[in-house]
């Protein structure tokens, strides 16, 4: 099968290093989210300014650089989507980003999960094409293994609740069907993103360190789809605190070894 032909091969016909340079004094850690009113509102907290720009295909994405007391923490508007999503981020790791904080809504396949609350993948099921690309086929990818033991402790400490599982990945959402969220759930997937097993590949293949977490959003069910807080536009002081979570996290993980 097509997606079964991993290729070891570490250089492309088109590189990240053919398009861009290394940017001098880059933030080594990133903040990025999908909705643009979350992060625009982001933004409007703290003084940034644009210190990077790239684009995929018919769209640029600014990258800016927030800086709070001493340090330097750049922050972008992450593209929905596996292949756009990890595109720009190959372009941030060659501009000098280290560490990356991503973060986002899902789709819940537990109706107990509240919404807005925090989420946290341990592996995702690769039902998306990109990871393929990334690292040899398998059903799933490990998450945030490096991440994880920091970020709950940091969720403790700021008496944060979460729930910890696998999340399923699709890069066809208006084909999650019945049967195959019931195969899903049955192999351990807890909600629904169309992002994460792509990015978890990319971290593994290019050897940057991944904390990647959702905030629960619509509610996927055999009866009735629930679509709840997926608009950009509802429950957003719920996800203005937890864009300053994320940015708080980037701030201690800016600082730990």
């Amino acid at each position: 099968m097509i997606l079964e032909e991993f290729d070891t091969n570490r250089e492309a016909i088109i590189n990240p290093q053919d398009l861009h340079d290394p940017i001098e004094g880059f933030p080594k850690v990133a903040v990025s989210c999908f909705s643009r009113v979350t992060f625009a509102r982001l933004l409007e907290n703290y003084d940034h300014e644009v210190i990077a720009r790239t684009s995929m295909a018919n769209f640029e994405v600014l990258v800016y650089g927030i800086r709070i007391g001493d340090q330097e923490i750049a922050a972008f508007n992450a593209p929905v989507g596996a292949a756009s999503c990890v595109g720009i981020i190959e372009d941030l790791i060659q501009f000098g980003m280290e560490k990356l904080v991503l973060f986002g809504t899902c789709g819940v396949l537990d109706q107990d999960i509240e919404a807005t609350s925090i989420m946290i993948p341990t592996a995702a099921l690769r039902d998306e094409g990109t990871s393929y690309h990334y690292l040899p086929a398998s059903d799933e990818v490990e998450v945030n293994q490096s991440s994880l033991p920091l970020f709950q402790a940091f969720l403790k400490k700021h008496q944060i609740s979460h729930t910890i599982g696998k999340v399923w990945t699709t890069d066809a959402p208006y084909r999650e069907t019945i049967d195959k969220m019931k195969r899903r759930k049955k192999a351990g997937a807890i909600c629904v993103d169309m992002e994460c097993s792509a990015v978890a590949a990319l971290a593994a293949f290019r050897g940057f360190e991944l904390c990647h977490f959702f905030y629960a959003a619509d509610h996927l069910s055999e009866e009735k789809w629930d679509i709840r807080t997926l608009s950009s536009h509802e429950d957003l002081d719920s996800k203005d605190r937890i864009a300053e979570l994320a940015l708080q996290f980037a701030l201690l993980w800016e600082k730990a070894n």
